[in-house]
């Protein structure tokens, strides 16, 4: 029975680990594998990406140089760009990326290709986990027929699998070990084999009925974090409106002990879920004649911060007697979140595009980012990259707006409101006393 031979290799720890892109979800995966005793190797189309794994080098926040370089010195970890190698593997994991298309439907390419990869070295005996985000019913209406289709047949040649991805970047508490996983395959041996697996590094497996149980699972977790963060949007203009501090009432409502959770507002949606992950809930309602009408109104909402934020500037350049056309911007952090290097659908790329777009002079200062390029798909501003500047006093003295969209923790506010002019801040960076001692104009959501 293929499980049963499936769970004794894993048990043994002879099973070979396949994971199929080595971002910021394989990456900190594949590790976990390693230093658990199993052979493990990653595959990718980046050349760069391979060769700086087998070199020891790490490129993502989560993983240290020296974790690479441990799991290669026990000869079990390996990067390669050969697909080939597909075939060595009796569990193969795909972690490549789910982004949308201009159009904000699903883009399902990146999927597509690797299900045609282990189509081609495919042979029996063999687990298959999809991790990457998706609507309900991609596992088994995309890979398993892929897999049918070159004579493979579900519980007999092969297992299928989805189990969400729920990483974090930056977050040092929880990470792939303690972070619960959840498990539905297409079909109870696919469920429990892959179940099994994950029992090896992670300390809670919940499994499910199914895939697309699954799959919805993560949409769903997502979603709710959008909507909310969406809420918590709205209510931020609103308090602006009533003179009213949105961080107060924010902080105020979360000491109620049951009931409310708290979220906050900010620059827009950011990270490789949050933004994107109802469109795919959506998209897939449509197919169905469904209206997901809540989670449209959520995105409408969070998609129109960068343009809120850049009118709060406008405005108070306005009062400066200064129009946003030939005045200096600096950004304060692009990527989507603090203390990190991922600027995957960042809002601050929208607010730089929407400045840019008005003839503002834009530069930025973010220490974990050294270079900004503008090839997104929502791009309207000119394109032209920019570089970090160092937080210099001059060229915070010589903008005539410095907007907050990345609250990093290595900046010096402080000296930030005593140099500025004006500053926008979009993430409650600057506390209450240094906001009182500034005399920079200070405006926040």
């Amino acid at each position: 029975m293929i499980k049963d031979n499936i769970k004794n290799l894993i048990k043994e720890k002879t099973a070979c680990i396949g994971v199929v892109g080595l971002g910021y979800v394989g990456l900190p995966l594949i590790v976990e594998f390693v230093n658990k005793g199993f052979q493990g190797i990653g595959f990718e189309v980046d050349e760069k990406k391979a060769a700086a794994i087998n070199s020891g080098k790490s490129y993502i926040v989560d993983v240290s140089d020296a974790s690479v370089q441990k799991c290669n010195d026990t000869g079990r970890l390996s990067a390669t760009t050969d697909f080939r190698r597909l075939a060595d593997c009796d569990v193969i994991i795909i972690c490549v990326p789910t982004p949308l298309r201009k159009t904000k439907d699903p883009d399902m390419s990146y999927i597509l290709a690797a299900g045609e990869e282990i189509q081609k070295y495919m042979r029996p005996g063999q687990l298959v986990i999809l991790e990457s985000t998706t609507y309900p019913g991609t596992t088994d209406e995309i890979l398993q027929p892929t897999f049918e289709a070159a004579g493979f047949e579900l519980d007999k040649d092969f297992l299928l699998a989805f189990s969400p991805e729920r990483v974090d970047p930056g977050n040092a508490q929880y990470q792939t070990h303690n972070i619960p996983k959840v498990v539905g395959g297409v079909g109870e041996d696919s469920t429990d084999a892959a179940a099994f697996l994950y029992s090896q590094i992670v300390e809670t497996v919940h499994s499910v009925s199914s895939s697309r149980v699954a799959e919805a699972c993560k949409l769903w977790e997502n979603t709710f974090r959008a909507i909310n963060i969406g809420m918590a949007n709205e209510m931020a203009k609103l308090c602006n409106t009533l003179g009213i501090d949105t961080w107060e009432v924010v902080r105020a409502a979360d000491t109620k002990p049951f009931g409310f959770m708290a979220f906050y507002p900010g620059p827009g949606l950011g990270g490789h879920c949050i933004p994107l992950d109802p469109h795919y809930l959506s998209w897939k309602a449509r197919q169905h004649g469904f209206d997901s009408q809540f989670i449209t109104l959520a995105e409408e909402v969070n998609s129109g911060m960068p343009s809120y934020v850049v009118n709060l500037a406008a405005d108070a350049l306005n009062e400066q007697k200064k129009a946003v056309n030939g005045s200096k911007v600096l950004i304060l952090g692009v990527a989507y979140k603090k203390d990190i290097d991922d600027m995957r659908e960042s809002p601050a790329l929208s607010v730089i595009d929407l400045f840019r777009a008005k003839g503002a002079e834009v530069s930025y200062h973010d220490p974990f980012v050294p270079e900004v390029t503008f090839d997104h798909a929502y791009t309207i501003g000119d394109g032209e990259p920019l570089h970090n500047q160092e937080l210099s006093d001059d060229l915070v003295a010589s903008a005539d707006c410095v907007v907050i969209c990345t609250g990093h923790s290595g900046v010096d506010y402080k000296r930030v409101t005593e140099l500025s002019k004006l500053i926008v801040d979009t993430r409650n960076a600057l506390d209450k006393p240094t906001r009182e001692n500034s005399k920079a104009k200070i405006v926040r959501l």
